[in-house]
């Protein structure tokens, strides 16, 4: 199996910053193909078959569906740590799909970017934390509000 540790990452443009997110561009023309364990991992007794893997998968084709509108985004903080989305973590975020209710998305509210589930209601739209320390927002329309964009995948950082 090939050695990951020398592999260098693609580089990448910090397009912005927040107190909650650490947005990326997303370079798709880079190609790096991947070990594929086509029948999934058994996390019980190890299969003999694990030595005979020939798939590959590239993750930019298989994670981002619409290149030109997805960015990455470095989490910061806590506020989604029930939904298991914590500080380091990375988001695939793509700013060309419809947002649905119950989609976790990054807002943008009166200034300030945040990571919350969108719940959509006839009357009103409320951002709702994963975790009991934080509140519901509720928007209103006096707050500077949008939806930059709906998280399709979360990367979970193990280096913490």
């Amino acid at each position: 199996m090939k050695n990951l540790n020398s592999f260098k990452m693609p580089k990448i443009s910090k397009i912005a910053a927040s107190s909650t997110l650490d947005f990326y561009s997303a370079n798709t023309e880079s190609v790096l193909s991947l070990p594929l364990m086509e029948g999934g991992i058994n996390a019980g007794f190890p299969s003999p078959a694990q030595d005979y893997i020939d798939l590959k998968i590239d993750l930019n084709k298989t994670l981002i569906a619409n290149p030109s509108s997805t960015f990455y985004g470095v989490v910061k903080g806590f506020s989604m740590q029930d939904a298991g989305i914590v500080d380091g973590d990375i988001l695939i975020i793509d700013k060309s799909l419809e947002p649905q209710d119950g989609d976790t998305a990054v807002c943008f509210i009166d200034g300030e970017f945040t990571l919350k589930y969108v719940k959509i209601e006839p009357d009103a739209v409320f951002l709702v934390p994963a975790n009991p320390n934080f509140k519901p927002i509720k928007v209103t329309e006096e707050n500077n509000f949008c939806i930059w964009g709906v998280v399709t995948y979360s990367i979970k950082n193990h280096k913490r």
